[in-house]
């Protein structure tokens, strides 16, 4: 890999071809306790350097030697890396949406936009790219975590021959930090059982601060300190992710800057921001929400979005805006009702990137504060893939009634109107808004084939390294080029061994070409790369795009079987380079270059681990995987145990099972939860009563939450002084998904509560609530009858809890 000379140049250095010359810069005294030096980082850690002392029989005859700091190359910048969620390339202010984003703004200003920057489509494969700067199947993301399968390109492991940004830098001297969103632990691994390698603090971040995960409430997340879980929102009302991370990551480079004011740091500041749950504080609802940015609909704002872009040069003069497509209904058509509640969920929206945004500012602005500005190097980047039409056609006050493939009707959307964005909803908005937020292009998340899904806008800055304040960049590029950029910047060569394992080559290409002004037009070095998800395929080459046009449609779940992979696909031509929203298909006209471009797809596929290629979706959400639950039908648990994730946790989904608690309640009765699994959007739990003003306490109650929808309740008597023994039986009326049953709850061998449920939850609790026993984290199972407060710990004894689960029953297609 090769530095830039003007780059060097301007850090102090002098006559250097590559970063190999650069290595082994010593400082001060070398065996002095305060000696430097850098490495040729070719083998991290680095071999321990030959004692340089002198040792005799005695010590006062010796001399000590101490092994020299390793610390990058003077002149090396900070790097803040930052990426929101699902925001989609027309959203923020600064790439001509009408959603405010002046720190975002501030960057661009201050430095570049890249106006063809491009991710993958979906949340961890962009993630898993975007920290080794490999392809995501070259990394075992070919889909996000929750549905891989066992293939080299789909397993969610990163291979420990790919090794990160984090341990790069780290093992060259750098402070290393990631807040917010990881969507790279596998599930099977986020348990307290571990292993640990795969979680942030064992890809080279020294420090971690945020959830596991696709996504969490943002008033009550499944939030992790390193790798122990921390529940700092209980009993603070008005707590907020955002604000909290962003006060997190403050203090975090205000400390380095104390404690080591030489030594350089990378954040990786990734946000919950904008992915569903769309959880603003109240202030900026109101805010957004009196700009009335969204009353004209979403026809509108796609043709004021489009106009913002040819003004301010995001989009060239030629570019024609995507037509509408007709599987969506243009506002014209809709009720006023449904046009009320989707302007609601899109001020709600709006809120949240702009308070995002925000809280990003404050973080750079304490950056400048610190006099770290102009030695730091920042890239934003506006979503790790287009915007998110998972609301489905209505949108949803519950995300997870869209995980489940329920749809929620508008007029019953309306009982939850007056708090949307509040910690009483897990909202997303309506499928017709992710479409705009994508202008000028088409499709939106989880369709890799076209820009609608991919297309990023992106902003870096570095002071007095980017010179051309303001300029736009238009070179075809992509998250894989972000670590070899930073790389490039910091001096630091791509590693050949990490921990002794030989490393793969980083696939990606620097950005740092375009950063001089007289580079503004260069030609594109990243010159081929091919998109994958879910089946549907494309491949970039020198300006020309093959895809595949998607053959279902991101905001329909359905279990119908999926056309043939291979044959069961249309496929598209585009020359972006004259057509850069993809509004011109050329297949009919120029099939041997489609041709062409298919094969090479084909030869890319091989070459990163995307093969076997699969379009199914439903059958690799419920495929088996590794897990601490496999094989097993038998549970059994003593005493308080809290924070399970659902992959560690007996699922009670699709089947018949039977948990039985053996209790001790003290004199004066007990109240609180025996076991649980999920909460306010979804889930189950066994409790006794906390009663009303005395009345009611230690009833058993057994209570089923389908998806903050519907609840079904057993009520049993209020337990005396004793030893106890509780059974809650349920048969289930399967096989197939979300059947309901009958249940039966008994007390101490006598039946006490015997009721049905019509529908199960089919596929998923919330992924944000955990398994605990003996309290409750996070939200309640309850809602008005019943209600409680979390953490509503047990106050008897737990003397044993077993589960005993039936063999799972079957999904039909």
């Amino acid at each position: 890999m090769r530095i830039g000379f003007s780059l060097l140049a301007s850090a102090g250095f002098f006559a250097i071809g590559c970063v190999s010359a650069l290595a082994q810069q010593p400082t001060g005294v070398q065996g002095s306790p305060g000696a430097t030096t850098t490495i040729d980082g070719r083998q991290l850690p680095p071999p321990d350097p030959k004692f340089g002392g002198v040792i005799e029989e005695k010590a006062s005859d010796s001399k000590p030697w101490w092994p020299p700091r390793v610390v990058p190359l003077k002149g090396a910048p900070n790097v803040l890396l930052i990426m929101t969620d699902d925001q989609g390339f027309g959203a923020p202010s600064t790439f001509g949406g009408v959603i405010p984003t002046p720190a975002m703004d501030r960057i661009a200003n201050q430095g570049l936009r890249f106006t063809n920057f491009h991710s993958t489509s979906l949340c961890s494969p962009s993630r898993a790219a975007l920290i080794t700067g490999r392809n995501h199947h070259s990394v075992g993301y070919g889909v996000v975590g929750e549905i891989a399968t066992g293939y080299p390109g789909y397993d969610s492991i990163i291979p420990i021959e790919k090794g990160t940004i984090g341990t790069i830098l780290k093992e060259n001297g750098y402070a290393t930090s990631w807040f917010g969103k990881d969507h790279n632990t596998p599930s099977y691994q986020s348990s307290q059982a571990g292993p640990f390698n795969q979680w942030p603090t064992g890809m080279g971040f020294d420090y971690f601060y945020g959830f596991v995960g696709g996504d969490a409430s943002q008033w009550q997340p499944n939030l992790f300190r390193n790798t122990t879980a921390i529940y700092p929102f209980e009993g603070n009302p008005g707590w907020n992710m955002e604000t909290a991370m962003a006060d997190e990551a403050i203090q975090h480079v205000r400390q380095l800057k104390e404690i080591a004011p030489g030594k350089p740091w990378m954040v990786y500041y990734v946000p919950g921001a904008t992915h569903a749950p769309h959880h603003p504080t109240p202030e900026w609802i109101k805010k957004i929400g009196d700009m009335h940015l969204f009353d004209g609909g979403w026809n509108k704002l796609r043709e004021t979005i489009f106009a913002n872009q040819k003004r301010l040069g995001i989009m060239p003069e030629n570019a024609k805006l995507t037509p509408w497509p007709d599987s969506l209904p243009t506002w014209d058509t809709l009720s006023f009702e449904e046009k009320k509640l989707f302007i609601k969920q899109a001020d709600v929206y709006g809120a949240y990137l702009a308070y995002a945004d925000n809280e990003i500012g404050r973080l750079i602005q304490a950056v400048d504060d610190l006099g770290e500005l102009d030695n730091t190097l920042i890239i934003y980047i506006g979503g790790d893939n287009g915007a998110s039409a998972e609301g489905m056609l209505n949108g949803t006050p519950n995300e997870f009634t869209t995980f489940n493939g329920v749809s929620v009707p508008v007029k019953d959307q309306f009982l939850w109107y007056p708090f949307w964005g509040s910690e009483r909803t897990f909202p997303h908005f309506a499928a017709g808004w992710a479409w705009a937020m994508d202008t000028p292009f088409k499709w939106v998340k989880q369709v890799p084939s076209h820009f609608g899904g991919t297309a990023q806008g992106m902003v870096m800055s570095w002071p007095g390294h980017i010179k051309d304040l303001g300029g736009i960049r238009r070179q075809f590029s992509h998250v894989i080029d972000i670590v070899p950029t930073i790389l490039e910047a910091s001096g630091i060569p791509a590693p050949d061994k990490i921990n002794g394992i030989d490393q793969k080559p980083i696939e990606g290409t620097s950005m740092m070409y375009t950063w001089d002004k007289v580079s503004a037009d260069a030609p594109t070095k990243h010159t081929t790369q091919y998109f994958e998800m879910l089946g549907n395929r494309a491949i970039y080459q020198d300006g020309w795009v093959a895809a595949t046009t998607p053959a279902t449609l991101p905001w329909e779940l359905s279990t119908k079987t999926p056309p043939d992979v291979i044959t069961g696909y249309n496929w598209e031509l585009y020359d972006v380079n004259d057509d850069p929203t993809q509004s011109n298909d050329l297949a009919a006209k120029m099939p041997d270059k489609l041709k062409q471009m298919q094969d090479l797809f084909y030869s890319e596929a091989k070459k990163y681990h995307v093969l076997p290629l699969d379009n199914s979706t439903l059958a690799r959400w419920n495929a088996p995987r590794p897990d601490l639950t496999a094989g097993r039908t038998e549970f059994s648990y003593a005493g308080e145990l809290i924070g399970v994730p659902k992959s560690a946790a007996p699922s009670i989904l699709n089947k018949s099972y039977t948990i039985t608690a053996e209790v001790e309640i003290p004199d004066g009765g007990a109240e609180g939860m025996i076991v649980t699994e999920g909460g306010r959007f979804g889930g189950y739990g066994l409790f006794l009563s906390k009663g009303d003003f005395g009345v009611g306490r230690s009833r058993v109650v057994f209570l089923y939450n389908l998806l903050d929808l519907k609840r079904t309740m057993w009520e049993g008597p209020e337990l005396e002084p004793g030893k106890h023994t509780i059974v809650f039986d349920f048969k289930s009326d399967g096989p197939g998904l979300g059947k309901g049953g009958a249940g039966i709850l008994s007390v101490d061998g006598q039946e006490v509560a015997r009721n049905s449920l019509e529908h199960g939850t089919p596929v998923t609790f919330p992924e944000d609530e955990t398994f605990d026993i003996g309290q409750d984290t996070r939200t309640g199972v309850a809602l008005v009858e019943y209600r409680y407060d979390a953490p509503f710990k047990f106050t008897g004894k737990i003397d044993k809890l077993t589960f005993k689960l039936a063999e799972e029953a079957k999904a039909k297609p």
